[in-house]
């Protein structure tokens, strides 16, 4: 049997092909564009996903026997704002994850609702990256288009949608739009009244290894495979991703190192930071997790190698990093603003620390470290709720950097796991297909199965003291110039 995985990411579409062993077939990827119509905007045309997702399962299964292919699933990016009118046509681009055009909606919803209302109804607090505030700017700039909608969906729910004709999502996605009771795992109707939108207009909500449907009839002969193929609800693309590293089960740790960075503590009972540094969410293997999220992580690292000094040779640069731990040059990797734990979308990137013997190298550096010092205030957070870590797994494109990983395990002062596929989201898809499938009995029986542990970075106990020492400087910069930002942004 043949289980098809769709990470349905921020630039491209990444598609997998699993066998029921786990054995990983064929990998392909489909590029689309983000558009940026103003500064601190993002968003995407949904037929973009819908067109090259389709495009990617005719290449992926171009060379097997299509008659085995029995599942397709999905990790996704969250957040994002997909609205349909009457007829199920698309309204307006969809408004993505890394979009801070709502920081009025944030401040409305956190400010004069109030955190403690928000965190009672959905265990979280207001990001401007998060759905709800999304649907409150449409209603308050595009009222025309809010007028419009019928159907509120997620990214990778539109292309369920497509497939099946069904209006699905799954819990753990779900939990990143501030309009899930988190806990009891059902739409919050206080937040529906709040956004101004019926619990009519969300789809039906599933686990992430259920079915919701299988393919279209003509879906199927498009894409020359079965209408009984199932089509599971899938996940965000963070538990998902949880799901394909085995981060499943109580205490286990995940570091995605993605176009956005995340720490990933997943947990059998449900729990809330009191200050909202952290998200709690719903997870994919049917229980929950803490979360906490940077919007910049290895988009960091790809915005200074092509955009600042205009290179492709991203390990010809790290080849000139000799000395870690006694770099002088800090770097915040707020390009986007930020979400945990900061929460603050007027933040911005900035070096700080440059002398005139500071090197190329010492800011490719700073950059790194950058990305992992804001890992590490998340994990400082998850400390401070008695959750005790030894080691994590890690994914993303940033983990095939040596360099990289070695950082985080001196940094964080973890174990970094690593496992012999990091494919993340797409492999999670795919094994929660199989789970929908039957395949497998659960999702903690299928990473049991698949998913195996080839390198583990330990940390040093000389290069941890050294960078133990430069945190706490990197903590204070942070609140130095938070005033600044502030005065920028006016």
């Amino acid at each position: 049997m043949l289980y098809v995985g769709v990470d349905l990411g921020t630039s491209a579409v990444k598609l997998l092909l699993m066998d029921g062993e786990g054995k990983i077939r064929k990998i392909v990827s489909r590029e689309y564009p983000i558009f940026y119509p103003n500064p601190g905007w993002s968003q995407q045309n949904p037929e973009d996903w819908f067109t090259q997702t389709m495009e990617g399962i005719k290449e992926l299964t171009a060379d097997v026997d299509k008659s085995e292919v029995k599942g397709i699933s999905f990790g996704g990016q969250m957040h994002g704002l997909v609205i349909l009118d009457k007829d199920d046509n698309v309204i307006r681009p969809a408004i993505l994850w890394n979009d801070g055009r709502t920081y009025e909606e944030c401040d409305y919803l956190n400010n004069v609702i109030g955190k403690e209302k928000l965190s009672e109804y959905t265990a979280n607090i207001s990001f401007t990256g998060f759905t709800a505030p999304k649907i409150l700017w449409v209603k308050n700039k595009e009222p025309e288009n809010f007028a419009r909608i019928s159907k509120i969906m997620l990214p990778k729910d539109y292309i369920a949608y497509k497939l099946t004709g069904v209006h699905c999502t799954d819990v753990s996605d779900a939990s990143g739009m501030l309009l899930l009771d988190v806990k009891n795992r059902r739409w919050s109707g206080e937040m529906c009244d709040i956004c101004g939108i019926s619990v009519e207009m969300l789809p039906k909500l599933f686990e992430s290894y259920e079915c919701v449907g299988t393919v279209k009839e003509d879906i199927a002969q498009q894409l020359g495979i079965s209408p009984s193929v199932k089509v599971a609800a899938g996940a965000g693309d963070n538990a998902a991703a949880a799901v394909g590293t085995g981060t499943v089960g109580e205490g286990m740790c995940n570091i995605s190192l993605g176009t956005s960075g995340t720490i990933f503590i997943s947990s059998k009972k449900f729990g809330v930071d009191k200050f909202n540094a952290l998200h709690a969410f719903a997870h994919a293997d049917g229980h929950y997790h803490l979360m906490g999220c940077m919007l910049s992580a290895a988009s960091c690292n790809k915005w200074w190698m092509e955009d600042i000094i205009g290179t492709e040779n991203y390990a010809g640069e790290q080849k000139e990093i000799q000395k870690l731990g006694e770099n002088h040059v800090y770097f915040l990797p707020y390009l986007m603003g930020e979400r945990s734990p900061h929460n603050n979308p007027n933040a911005r990137g900035t070096f700080i620390g440059m002398t005139m013997d500071t090197t190329r190298a010492d800011m490719t550096q700073a950059v790194l470290e950058g990305v992992a010092f804001a890992l590490r205030d998340s994990l400082e957070v998850a400390k401070s709720l008695g959750i005790h870590l030894e080691r994590t797994k890690i994914c993303g494109g940033g983990a095939k950097s040596p360099l990289w990983k070695r950082m985080i395990a001196n940094i964080l002062n973890l174990k970094v796991d690593v496992i012999e596929s990091e494919e993340g989201p797409a492999l999670g898809g795919a094994m929660l297909a199989a789970v929908a499938c039957g395949e497998y009995e659960s999702v903690e029986a299928a990473a049991e199965k698949i998913v195996r542990i080839v390198d583990t970075v330990e940390p040093e106990p000389e290069l941890v003291a050294k960078y133990e020492e430069r945190y706490r400087k990197f903590k204070e910069i942070y609140p130095a110039c938070r005033p600044m930002f502030d005065i920028l942004r006016n």
